[in-house]
């Protein structure tokens, strides 16, 4: 390429840099073009830096993993019965001739008494997977595979059959295990530790609809994520998983298996590209628990958590919206002994950071009553480190109590109008404290607020009489937070001030 030619280069990377943005990406995309074509000693000469090759990624082999890991994967069959609803006279009709003569309701009405729905055992099938982790028989799966089994039959891909005997199954992590009467099996290795890495190649083996030994593929999309409806800190992955995938190994690329293959997301019933799996070190200390005492026993903390999003960040002066917001504490459970108030953001767990509320069920559920536990609390704009001893999750729950105020009503700046509660209405609800809220208007309305909750504390802090509010709400700028009691329940709306 001549001189002139490198100088109109020149030219048109100039005219495409006072585009923009985009103009900045063409900028570099002309260069990179002009790079990849001229001579390295005349891109050099022009100030144009030289490509980089990234280095070849080769795509995995899995035939080996299941080959050797393969025959330890089994099919499951489920048999059972589940009460459903039923309506005898609605059956009758349906198998009666004159069912639809005008007047069949009306002689049906005088012949006996209707019965009305009435509840009977109708039989369940499900299909499942499972593998096998010890030559003599233990078997891990999912929970939710053998809910309400009368019988359970594990197929070898050998097509031997074995019924199995279900040692224990906790639904909260949703772990099974089950055990068969045979020896010498082929098992699967178990990975240790939690290094496996977003973007990293795992593997499926399992019965999708049936199936057996179906293998799929993908890589981890993300770790440790939550979900609403459980406490277990998922392997997301984009492995094609469909029913009866469930209970099935997630292998790593030198084929231990990392997960338990548990739930998808999908708003068709089928695969879409979202996939969940349960953390093997999970899953083994849920089976340590059932093979030694046959029950799992979850700890407590005892408080009720709420998402921390941007309008309580600036309420409680948090930098950014992390953490498990404590709405309400259990009287005389482990966070109440411990020191933790309502308005307290939980921002980790020895040590461990908690992104979303939902963080804290899945640390502390997995954890062993009677552990103490490290807590990095904020509290009213100040980090407070607490301790607390773990409680079990079987014990009773108890409701919390507020402090006494006085007499007071008035508008304020939120729009709500409040008032001490009378000696009535504290009898009545239980709360020993809190001002009613009478009428609910304005940014407080919009927000969520009602009248007839009971306002308890405001950015943290209890609150006895309208003054209290009116000076917490002074010195806040973009929004508070209030603790409502409403009916038995406590909850904090963030309210965003004008």
């Amino acid at each position: 390429m001549s001189n002139s030619t490198l100088k109109r280069a020149a030219v048109a990377v100039a005219v495409l840099g006072v585009v923009g943005v985009g103009g900045a990406v063409a900028v570099k995309q002309n260069a990179a073009v002009a790079a990849a074509t001229v001579p390295a000693a005349t891109v050099a000469q022009a100030g144009i830096p030289a490509p980089v090759a990234a280095p070849p990624i080769a795509l995995p082999d899995f035939s080996v993993i299941v080959a050797q890991n393969g025959p330890a994967v089994v099919n499951i069959n489920v048999t059972g019965s589940t009460k459903t609803a039923f309506d005898p006279d609605a059956q009758q009709g349906r198998n009666d001739p004159y069912a639809d003569d005008p007047f069949y309701e009306f002689f049906r009405r005088f012949q006996g008494q209707q019965r009305g729905p009435q509840q009977r055992q109708a039989p369940t099938h499900g299909l499942g997977s499972g593998f096998i982790i010890s030559p003599d028989g233990i078997i891990l799966t999912n929970a939710h595979v053998v809910r309400d089994a009368s019988e359970v039959v594990v197929k070898l891909t050998d097509r031997r059959e074995f019924r199995a005997k279900v040692l224990g199954s906790d639904p909260q992590s949703d772990v099974a295990v089950l055990k068969i009467d045979a020896k010498n099996l082929p098992v699967v290795p178990l990975a240790k530790g939690n290094d496996l890495k977003v973007g990293e190649w795992v593997l499926a083996i399992g019965s999708p609809y049936g199936l057996d030994n179906t293998v799929t593929a993908g890589v981890v999309s993300a770790k440790g994520r939550s979900l609403p409806d459980g406490n277990v800190p998922f392997i997301q992955t984009d492995v094609a998983v469909n029913p009866g995938n469930s209970g099935g190994p997630l292998f790593n690329t030198r084929g231990e298996v990392v997960g338990i293959n548990s739930q998808i997301y999908s708003q068709t019933g089928g695969y879409q590209g979202l996939s969940f799996a349960i953390p093997i070190d999970v899953a083994s200390k849920i089976k340590n628990q059932i093979v030694s005492t046959g029950k799992v026993v979850h700890a407590k903390l005892g408080v009720e958590v709420q998402e921390v999003n941007q309008g309580f960040a600036d309420s409680f002066e948090l930098a950014t919206p992390e953490g498990a917001l404590i709405a309400n504490v259990e009287r005389g459970g482990p966070a109440d002994k411990a020191g933790l108030k309502a308005g307290d953001v939980i921002r980790s767990v020895n040590g461990q950071k908690i992104v979303s509320s939902v963080d804290l069920p899945s640390m502390v559920g997995l954890s062993t009553p009677g552990e103490k536990i490290t807590l990095d609390v904020w509290r009213q704009g100040k980090p407070v480190r607490i301790v607390a001893t773990l409680g079990n999750a079987t014990d009773k729950v108890a409701k919390g109590d507020a402090p006494v105020a006085d007499q007071a009503s008035a508008k304020l700046r939120l729009g709500l109008s409040l008032r001490q509660l009378d000696p009535s209405e504290r009898r009545e609800s239980g709360i020993a404290s809190g001002l009613l809220i009478q009428d609910a208007g304005g940014a407080a309305a919009d927000a969520g607020v009602q009248a007839g909750d009971v306002l308890l504390s405001v950015n943290g802090r209890p609150v006895n009489s309208v003054d209290q509010v009116r000076e917490v709400v002074g010195k806040s700028s973009k929004s508070v937070a209030l603790l409502i009691q409403r009916g038995d329940d406590k909850i904090f709306i963030p309210v965003r001030l004008g």
